[in-house]
């Protein structure tokens, strides 16, 4: 097949332009792929089921989902009571699948409805993250909390101040200014949540070393060095219950304390990871180096 010098010359174009264009659409996606400041959150909630989560319950084994206290509906991981006679302090945990280190962690929660018949009254509308939790197969069936580090969320009663993103420490004291600080919780600076409304709460963790409690931008509670020690937990075995020794990582969970609640966002931000320069996924937002993840 014979062609014009013309229609050669047209070829020839058409191929540069369109080899151009995909070898910068390529450069795009590899940029993309490789920008050390573009931050990788991890849905931990996927919004779907329960996949890669826990329920321990007191009084139930690890695993049992008790009165299907938790569930998923409309996008939302819930926290209900509708199977329940009465709450007989049958506090509850779901536990995400790993441990982390150093990590943001975002919540989005909002209580909803009526506390369950039985539930204390500390209880109304209160509920938290656990951080730093130890493994949840080392609970005792009959224990009540976790071994952890509580960002205790607290919603209005609609009668003057109740801040969240709170402090609590189950089985765990921390730090302050350099002093151990073992009252069992410390109230943030955070505003009043009455009623029904969202409420985003940024949690950073930083190992051993410090954690710190945000809203809306601001710090509303930091401490540090979390270790075990203190009391606030019941039922758990003694020989992991090991006062004095520093938590570094652990397990998240959520809690189930007798008011209904849901949660729509639970993403994490892993800060442990490749923090060689030379590498193709180094991150610039990284804190902490485990080079072995290093790509190159």
């Amino acid at each position: 097949m014979l062609f014009t010098k013309g229609f050669r010359l047209f070829l020839l174009c058409s191929f540069i332009f369109t080899s151009a264009v995909i070898g910068s659409a390529q450069a795009k996606k590899k940029a993309a792929a490789n920008d050390p400041n573009q931050k990788e959150w991890r849905q931990l909630f996927n919004g779907k089921d329960l996949k890669d989560w826990t329920p321990k319950i007191n009084g139930y084994v690890l695993g049992d989902n008790f009165g299907n206290t938790f569930r998923v509906s409309n996008g939302m991981m819930q926290v209900g009571y509708e199977k329940y006679d009465q709450f007989n302090k049958r506090y509850g945990h779901i536990f995400f699948k790993e441990p982390f280190s150093y990590y943001t962690l975002v919540v989005e929660y909002r209580f909803i409805g009526e506390q369950a018949t039985g539930g204390e009254g500390w209880a109304t509308r209160n509920s938290g993250a656990m951080l730093h939790c130890l493994d949840p197969k080392t609970m005792g069936k009959d224990q009540d909390f976790p071994i952890s580090i509580e960002a205790q969320f607290l919603g209005g009663l609609g009668k003057g101040p109740r801040t969240t993103a709170n402090l609590c420490t189950p089985g765990t004291n921390v730090e302050r200014d350099g002093k151990l600080f073992t009252t069992h919780c410390l109230n943030s600076k955070s505003k009043t949540y009455d009623g029904d409304q969202w409420v985003r709460v940024e949690l950073e963790v930083r190992g051993n070393e410090g954690l710190k409690h945000i809203i809306d931008g601001e710090v509303v509670l930091s401490y540090e060095k979390p270790q075990i020690g203190g009391g606030s937990v019941s039922g758990h075995d003694p020989a992991v219950k090991k006062d004095g020794m520093m938590l570094s990582e652990g397990y998240i969970s959520l809690q189930s304390e007798s008011h209904p609640i849901e949660f729509r966002k639970v993403e994490l931000l892993n800060l442990v990871g490749c923090m060689d320069a030379k590498a193709k996924n180094f991150k610039s937002y990284y804190v902490k180096a485990d080079n072995t993840k290093c790509r190159y």
